[in-house]
């Protein structure tokens, strides 16, 4: 795969990422949900951190849920640049197509949150008991303070789990309870296929 089809692929994913994200944005309030099939709806919700949720000052106490934000963005800005740079060194060096690929869906992916977390601040207003306008005179909040929009909910089964399982027996579980969208998709294609591939995106050398 050249630096043409790379790109092309990036730009494909990252507009049906981004389109999804703008249309449950400006014509979905927060919490609203949209049944498809009895497993898969449509669900509107936020995510201001990492993934599932997860505050950067969860785990670092010091900081505010501002400043964490803000040095998270700026993480994953510089991470992004650095899978940037892995994959036009790994085109021109005419290495493993595998490895191109899952480069591709991973950079493509993270670009995506990446853009929600640093512009839609300023791009949207609060989706909070009412439908967000896309470029308000005012946003809901600054540059680098956006919320990454999830949609995508797969409640393949819910039901309270048999009393004999240790520490959660009796209690109501619902699988799969993460929501997600196309950008995280995309980083979980990009992993699997290293996962799953590894011996072709990383072959090793024949030994001279």
């Amino acid at each position: 795969m050249n630096i043409k089809k790379a790109s092309l692929l990036i730009i494909v994913i990252l507009l049906i990422d981004q389109i999804s994200k703008i249309y449950i944005k400006t014509h979905f309030v927060l919490g609203e949900d949209l049944p498809v099939f009895n497993w898969f709806k449509i669900y509107f919700i936020e995510n201001s951190g990492m993934a599932w949720g997860t505050k950067l000052s969860d785990f670092l106490p010091f900081m505010t849920d501002r400043t964490a934000k803000v040095s998270l963005t700026v993480f994953r800005i510089f991470a992004i640049i650095g899978i940037g740079f892995w994959l036009v060194n790994t085109i021109k060096k005419n290495q493993s197509k595998t490895l191109v690929l899952a480069l591709v869906f991973i950079f493509a992916g993270a670009l995506g949150n990446i853009l929600d977390s640093v512009f839609y601040g300023v791009l949207f207003e609060d989706s909070t008991s009412q439908v967000a306008s896309f470029l308000p005179a005012q946003g809901y909040d600054s540059l680098l303070h956006g919320k990454v929009v999830d949609m995508l909910y797969f409640p393949l089964w819910k039901g309270y789990l048999p009393e004999w399982i240790p520490g959660i027996g009796g209690d109501y579980f619902t699988f799969f309870e993460p929501v997600f969208n196309i950008a995280d998709v995309a980083i979980s294609i990009g992993f699997c296929i290293l996962i799953f591939f590894n011996g072709k995106a990383f072959p090793k050398k024949d030994n001279v």
